[in-house]
């Protein structure tokens, strides 16, 4: 299947199913999930990167586990909307999954989520260095994911 603009998402997806939300960095994949209503995104997990092929498994076998029907991912883009190297990484990451599984796949924006997200760990929870290190970038995922799902509402 062919990358989807967010907004045909939902159509291509059956009813009642849930979505994963991927932050896509240079060592880890942070894994979101939402609810099969699409309403709150979760974080799941931390896939620590290693060969695309077990990246790929764990994230089929998760998507499998929770009937998830759609993956989006966060598109880093720079801040004047144009796409670097780093999106462009994102861009082949999900070239390579449908190679190897159709899915349904949309990109989100997320400039600054992850910026955002430390900002809240540390001002709203007061987090340590080293505990924000282990859930910043599934609380990104799922803040990347959350905002998807709220943009689809308005």
């Amino acid at each position: 299947m062919p990358v989807l603009d967010l907004a045909d998402l939902p159509a291509a997806c059956p009813p009642n199913t849930a979505w994963m939300g991927l932050d896509l960095g240079e060592k880890t994949i942070g894994v979101a999930v939402s609810d099969g209503g699409r309403i709150i995104a979760s974080p799941l997990e931390l896939i620590r990167k290693s060969k695309f092929t077990a990246e790929a498994e764990r994230l089929f076998r998760l998507m499998d586990e929770r009937q998830v029907s759609a993956l989006v991912i966060g598109l880093p883009l720079n801040m004047d909307g144009t796409e670097g190297p780093r999106a462009q990484s994102c861009r082949a990451f999900a070239r390579n999954l449908e190679r190897l599984r159709p899915v349904n796949v949309a990109f989100q924006d997320e400039r600054l989520s992850t910026s955002a997200v430390e900002r809240f760990l540390i001002e709203d929870l007061d987090l340590n260095r080293k505990r924000r290190a282990q859930v910043v970038d599934r609380t990104a995922a799922a803040w990347i994911l959350q905002g998807a799902l709220d943009r689809l509402r308005a």
